[in-house]
């Protein structure tokens, strides 16, 4: 059987919002169905940074989030700015949230945290061999802290579920598993 995708018949925002876009579509499914109500978020790219130092240990961030409400230990992570490339923006944000800067960089994963109902992905990139160069450069709604773990800590932290962000989580575990297979 050949893959169709939906054709949309009718498309109308609800909200566009900087950070919340949202979008109604009329969708004609291959077989002839029709969803009056197939809704969408939209959003930019996104990134994350696995930073690793010089020295071998793994570069956060601790910051509160709303939706929980409670601080959480995370990755870099950040929006990719209009005409950005994604290697580019993860740079710029783990300078402008950590300071540091440089090493070798590699993609390790792209995800969507929902392909059902988001539009954007996340580019999730390793830095080896970072080191620091600046202070924080944080925009005015930031409030960031620096935190600088052992694999052991971070190991721990995984294992115990404290990554309430999936994709932070997802390329973590990706990441040991694939540093400890010899893949």
């Amino acid at each position: 059987m050949e893959k169709q995708k939906w054709t949309i018949l009718d498309s109308r925002y609800i909200i566009r919002r900087p950070w919340l876009t949202a979008r109604c579509d009329t969708v004609q499914l291959p077989d002839g169905r029709i969803n009056d109500e197939y809704y969408i978020l939209e959003y930019p790219g996104w990134v994350n940074v696995i930073a690793i130092t010089e020295d071998g240990r793994y570069l956060m961030v601790e910051q509160y989030r709303h939706g929980l409400k409670d601080y959480f230990t995370e990755l870099v992570a950040g929006v990719i700015e209009a005409g950005e490339e994604p290697l580019d923006a993860a740079r710029r944000e783990l300078r402008e949230e950590t300071g540091y800067a440089g090493g070798e960089w590699e993609l390790l994963s792209v995800l969507s945290q929902n392909p059902s109902t988001t539009n954007n992905l996340t580019y999730c990139f390793v830095a080896k061999g970072v080191r620091k160069v600046s202070g924080q450069s944080l925009d005015a709604t930031e409030d960031i802290a620096v935190k600088i773990l052992t694999e052991n800590e971070l190991k721990e932290l995984l294992v115990a579920d404290s990554f309430k962000q999936s994709l932070m989580a997802a390329p973590l575990w990706k990441y040991f598993a694939l540093k400890n297979s010899g893949f």
